[in-house]
């Protein structure tokens, strides 16, 4: 298929991509799939990959700046990642958390040896590690004072589609059909004095923060207002809890996003590239919280488990090497460097916002428009909000590839 047959076929898509369904390749599906209709997916059905590519059924390439929403940081066709995986259906793929394993073990060493963190919680996904830190830190809260329970989140925060974590999700549309929503969940603004006033309140159990909010338009927390709100909460005895499931992980050019910052939360929710594109979630907790949780207080059937952890203990291995968070720093600077003059040569762009290998732009009219051309021309990339285009290259993209994204999308724009 070629590009401007595919350019056709989306134009033709009823608000561009936000209609369409995949069928067969070349082919767009509203009505026929038995998939329940919660995405608006694209008119493109994909194969296989390779490096930084996906490729349909037609053989046709592209390159791709979504990385499945920041978790495939190792790109297609991974040897290494392969082998992990080979190597692990030759072991046990389950026998749930009523038995001890190798594999999930070796993993939280892993993560505590190069994290903050005393004790590890494994389950399935995001909004699942999500939720389990709403219930440690009340866990936790309770033996400051019977009356902390509170969760405080930012504007602009995503933190998760379940009832808690949707509670504390800053997306009008995704919230209203839901009402009421989980109590005790409340969002403020990224202001220091209306958060000083929120957190005095001796209700308050914990503060969850994005350090780069992805969903909420690619945006960049200041790192002296983490560090006052890391001041703030340890002073009040409420619990900081920082949400890395995107941007953690070596995204934005250390293993951890709060590193940049120079704290250390009490604790940190992961998931997205963790095992590689299979579904695992972390929580990072410190001794204080850990020790506050008894057994029965929480539980997983699937999380943590022997095939899954096997995998991840590979890609943490190398989403930590130095060499390979050196690699983001350096082609993140240039490619963030690069978007900025690509704002100045087309103006059709507002503003630049990121870090490492996580960036967004507004752009002017909408970032439908601009994902739906992108991938007409070849190129993925997604939104972020109305006008904000997201770009979360595979952590491997080199210069070559990132410099190539940025042609197409020059043309598109």
């Amino acid at each position: 298929m070629t590009a401007s047959t595919m350019k056709a076929m989306i134009n033709e898509t009823t608000d561009s991509m936000h209609e369409a369904q995949p069928g067969s390749a070349g082919q767009v599906v509203t009505t026929d799939s038995p998939i329940l209709a919660t995405y608006k997916r694209a008119p493109v059905e994909f194969v296989r990959g390779s490096g930084v590519y996906l490729y349909d059924a037609e053989g046709t390439a592209y390159l791709d700046f979504v990385s499945g929403i920041a978790v495939n940081a190792l790109g297609y066709d991974d040897a290494g990642l392969k082998a992990a995986m080979h190597g692990a259906v030759d072991g046990l793929v389950h026998t749930s958390n009523l038995y001890h394993t190798s594999p999930g073990e070796r993993l939280a060493a892993a993560l505590v040896a190069k994290s903050f963190a005393d004790k590890v919680f494994f389950c399935n996904s995001g909004a699942e590690a999500n939720e389990g830190a709403f219930k440690f830190a009340r866990r936790w809260a309770r033996t400051k004072g019977d009356a902390k329970h509170e969760i405080h989140a930012l504007r602009g925060a995503f933190h998760g589609r379940l009832f808690g974590t949707l509670a504390a999700t800053d997306r009008p549309a995704y919230r209203l059909p839901f009402r009421p929503l989980t109590p005790g969940v409340s969002i403020f603004e990224r202001d220091l004095a209306e958060l000083d006033a929120a957190l005095s309140e001796d209700t308050v159990a914990a503060l969850i923060v994005e350090p780069v909010q992805g969903e909420g338009g690619v945006r960049v927390l200041d790192h002296g207002f983490l560090r006052e709100l890391r001041a703030v909460t340890r002073a009040r005895n409420i619990a900081l809890i920082l949400d890395e499931i995107q941007c953690g992980l070596g995204r934005t050019g250390t293993l951890f996003a709060y590193e940049q910052a120079g704290i250390e939360p009490d604790m940190v929710t992961l998931a997205k590239p963790l095992a590689g594109g299979l579904p695992m979630g972390a929580i990072l907790m410190t001794r204080a919280i850990a020790e506050s949780i008894k057994p029965g207080d929480h539980g997983t059937t699937f999380g943590g488990g022997p095939f899954v952890a096997s995998v991840a203990l590979h890609v943490l291995q190398r989403l930590s090497d130095p060499a390979m968070l050196r690699h983001v720093t350096e082609v993140g600077a240039w490619f963030g460097h690069e978007l900025h003059e690509l704002a100045r040569r087309t103006g059709r762009i507002r503003q630049v916002r990121g870090a490492g290998l996580m960036w967004g732009v507004d752009v002017m009219g909408t970032a439908a428009h601009v994902v739906s051309e992108s991938l007409a021309n070849g190129l993925l990339v997604c939104s972020a909000g109305d006008y904000t285009v997201r770009m979360l290259p595979p952590l491997i993209s080199t210069q070559a590839d990132l410099a190539r994204g940025l042609s197409i999308l020059e043309e598109v724009l």
